[in-house]
């Protein structure tokens, strides 16, 4: 047991002095701030910890900022004060002007103006040859544009160039549109510094008198429809550009029905897609805002990934083949731009490009759900960088996908076709299907469309597409039953043959004729007329009009039908390729029955993928009373279908003529080089 412990008596003593008013009071205790510290809790100190480090963080990035602001602030301050001391200097000795001074000058200045422009008259200036009163000042086309092009192109109109505004030289100008790298903190202030002055030239350019424009004194093909069927196709755009610029203006994609929109990159698919639409239409108002967009609010620096072939056919092609339509500088500036930050794409261990790179960042990589490129994917780029370098004089893009096309060139293929998929670290194709459909398609297109591009000077490439033609014939042409439509099939694993058929085939048509008129395949136009009635077939049997997304040809001898649609394959997307064969083969045979079976195609679109508010893509075309609309408007129906169809139903040859320029497989005509 424990003990109590002692009491024991003890005394008090009181000391005088400061000591005597303590008064036990705990707000006179100190205690030291080690002793507090640790006092607290462990998250109570990492909160102190944070909050320490936030402040000190804050205050280095602040400080700097607050000294180059008072700095600026002085810097601008003196300068005012200079510049204000010699205007009141100057406004000291310099004589103002009398009235009748002032007449002299104005007298002295029309004479000048009147001499300019009697020799406009009399020499005519390149693109132009109007009356003063409507005369619209356009900067030349650039001097190898003129040899290749002649006479055929001018600027609908043209804005002042960046370089020639006041205040800014050939050379800012020039360093500003030379940076490598992905920094675009400036862009936009830059941008909207430009806008008011812009805008507004722009607009009394358009006002100044505009009527027909002529190109050579003479004659202008974008001057707009000439007949009621491209005024139907014209009245269709404008419809369709309505409805996307109300609900998804800038963005990639309209959503007809829910009246919104889809973004897939974010840099305004549909609006660049469309830009050289609307010139060869001869749309002023439209084209001009949706410039105004372009050099203002088009943004690159989007930390999202894109698609490298997708994002090259549709945005960079749009802008270059603006760029030549038009001569216009900002076109140019944005596709360089997108250019260098495609570029990376290219850093693959074998050179082939990898599909996907972020804009921002400048990352590439193989596609989410898998290893491989598609085969097209990175043989269907080369027209666009080609002619970038040719546009630029920079041979780095060029260079890029030269490089690619000499390794393809260089790999095993079976009778010159090429399987679906490629690595892009290895730089070997997997073995697979051979198909001329999704993922093949345009890499055969480009074979031919770079040697036409080149001059013919590619022998290779003529050779490749040759080989590649001889190897669909042997392989995967053949006839379907009861009605001996001609077709191309698939070889499924490499070896077993499927009557299988994309509506994307339906490209080949055009380029087999665009050959034979080249003299590549003088034989082989009999071989387009039989492949381009099998793609009108596609939409003449089905209920609608319309094609599906896929068809199967009958083989048997005793079939009713020759065309079979699985439910899974009966959407219509708006594609484009079935008109641009139209086209191709109206224009280079003269044949109107073309222009007829389009008209019949133009009507269906018209019918059943026309809303209150745009066009939409639809789920079954094998059922006229419910297409089961998708509530998508594709931004190639802008971009292509609808541009097929404006030149299909046109009578004019100088309207972009076949041996001046080359269409890019999303319908954007790049020069030829001569």
């Amino acid at each position: 047991m424990w003990s109590s412990p002692s009491k024991r008596d003890y005394s008090s003593v009181a000391v005088s002095g400061d000591y005597s008013l303590y008064d036990n009071s705990k707000s006179r205790r100190k205690q030291s701030i080690w002793r507090l510290w640790n006092r607290l809790s462990r998250l109570q100190r990492t909160i102190v910890w944070l909050v320490l480090l936030l402040g000190t963080l804050c205050a280095i990035y602040i400080f700097p900022t607050i000294y180059r602001d008072s700095e600026e602030v002085d810097r601008t301050s003196r300068q005012k004060r200079i510049s204000d001391d010699a205007f009141e200097a100057n406004n000291n000795n310099v004589r103002h002007p009398t009235h009748g001074h002032m007449a002299d000058l104005r007298k002295k200045a029309l004479e000048q103006v009147q001499g300019v422009m009697g020799k406009w008259k009399r020499k005519g200036p390149r693109g132009l040859n109007r009356d003063p009163k409507d005369i619209v000042l356009d900067p030349p086309l650039r001097e190898h544009n003129n040899k290749e092009l002649g006479d055929n192109v001018a600027p609908l109109f043209q804005p002042e160039r960046d370089s020639d505004r006041e205040g800014v030289g050939a050379a800012d100008g020039e360093e500003a549109h030379n940076r490598n790298g992905f920094d675009s903190r400036h862009e936009k202030d830059d941008r909207s510094n430009q806008k008011k002055n812009s805008k507004s030239d722009l607009g009394k350019m358009i006002k100044s008198g505009m009527k027909e424009l002529r190109m050579d004194g003479t004659h202008n093909p974008f001057k707009g429809p000439t007949n009621e069927r491209q005024e139907a196709v014209v009245g269709a755009f404008k419809h369709a550009w309505k409805a996307y610029k109300a609900y998804a203006w800038g963005h990639d994609e309209l959503e007809p029905i829910s009246k919104g929109f889809h973004e897939w990159f974010g840099v305004g698919l549909t609006l660049i897609d469309a830009l050289d639409t609307m010139y060869i239409m001869g749309l002023k108002t439209e084209f001009k805002e949706a410039r105004d967009w372009v050099e203002m609010d088009l943004n690159f620096n989007k930390n999202k990934d894109v698609n490298l072939f997708e994002t090259t056919i549709r945005v960079l092609g749009g802008l270059l083949s603006t760029y030549h339509l038009t001569a216009d500088q900002v076109f140019l500036d944005r596709a360089k731009e997108l250019g260098d930050r495609l570029l990376p794409c290219f850093n693959s261990p074998s050179k082939v490009p990898y599909s996907d790179i972020n804009l921002a960042t400048g990352r590439a990589h193989p596609p989410r759900w898998g290893p491989d490129s598609s085969t097209a994917e990175v043989t269907t780029i080369q027209l666009e960088f080609k002619d970038l370098s040719e546009a630029t004089g920079d041979p780095k893009y060029a260079k890029a996908v030269t490089e690619v096309t000499k390794h393809i060139h260089g790999l095993p293929k079976k009778d010159g076709l090429v399987p679906m998929f490629i690595n892009a670290k290895s730089g070997q194709f997997r073995s697979g299907t051979y198909t001329l459909g999704a993922r093949a398609d345009s890499y055969y297109e480009y074979l031919f469309k770079q040697w036409i591009q080149t001059g013919k000077t590619d022998d290779d490439l003529k050779s490749d597409f040759i080989e590649a033609i001889n190897g669909v014939k042997k392989h995967l042409l053949r006839e379907s039953e009861p009605n001996k439509l001609t077709y191309i099939g698939e070889l499924l694993g490499g070896h077993s043959f499927s009557p299988k058929m994309d509506h994307l085939v339906c490209y080949l048509p055009g380029t087999l004729a665009l050959a034979s008129h080249n003299n590549v395949y003088p034989n082989h136009m009999e071989l387009a007329k039989k492949l381009v009635r099998t793609c009108a077939e596609m939409y003449m049997q089905m209920p609608t009009g319309l094609s599906p997304e896929i068809v199967y040809f009958n083989q048997a001898p005793a079939a009713k039908e020759d065309i079979i649609v699985k439910p899974a394959d009966r959407h219509n997307l708006l594609r484009p390729e079935t008109v641009e064969s139209l086209f191709y083969m109206k224009r280079l045979t003269g044949d109107d029955k073309y222009a007829e079976w389009g008209w019949k195609i133009f009507n269906s679109f018209e019918k059943y993928t026309k809303l209150k508010d745009g066009y939409t893509s639809i789920n079954n075309v094998k059922d006229p009373a419910n297409t089961r609309p998708r509530n998508k408007m594709e931004s190639f129906f802008l971009g292509e279908t609808l541009k097929y169809f404006y030149l299909l139903f046109g009578d004019d040859p100088l309207l972009l003529p076949l041996d001046k320029w080359v269409f890019n497989t999303e319908a954007h005509p790049l020069p030829i080089q001569i």
